[in-house]
C-alpha cells in the first residue's frame, strides 16, 4: 500500500523550537508528528465512544424511568477507588 502524507502545519519559531526540545533520544520531528497526530484520533474515538454511551444511557433512563442517585454513584466510585489504592499498597509494600 502506497503511503500518504499529512499535510504541513506552519507555526512561529518559537513553538518549533519548544517542540524540538521535548524530542527523545534519536527522535525526528515527523515520527513526532505522526504520533501526536494518532494519539489525538484515538483520543477522539474514546471521546466520541464515551458520549455515545452516555447518550444510550441516558436515552434507556429516559424510557424505563430508572435513574442512580447522583451520591450513590460517587460512593460506589469512592468505594473502588479505594479498593484499588489498597490493592496498590499492598502489592507496593
Amino acid at each position: 500500500m502506497k503511503t500518504a502524507t499529512i499535510p504541513s502545519v506552519r507555526v512561529d519559531p518559537e513553538f518549533r523550537a519548544e517542540v524540538e526540545s521535548v524530542l527523545g533520544q534519536g527522535e525526528t520531528l515527523s515520527e513526532f508528528v505522526e504520533a501526536s497526530v494518532r494519539a489525538g484520533v484515538q483520543h477522539r474515538r474514546v471521546l466520541a465512544e464515551f458520549i455515545a454511551r452516555g447518550m444510550r444511557s441516558r436515552d434507556e433512563a429516559h424510557r424505563t424511568g430508572e435513574y442512580v442517585d447522583a451520591d450513590t454513584v460517587i460512593e460506589q466510585l469512592q468505594r473502588k477507588l479505594d479498593e484499588a489504592r489498597n490493592r496498590s499498597a499492598k502489592t507496593q509494600g
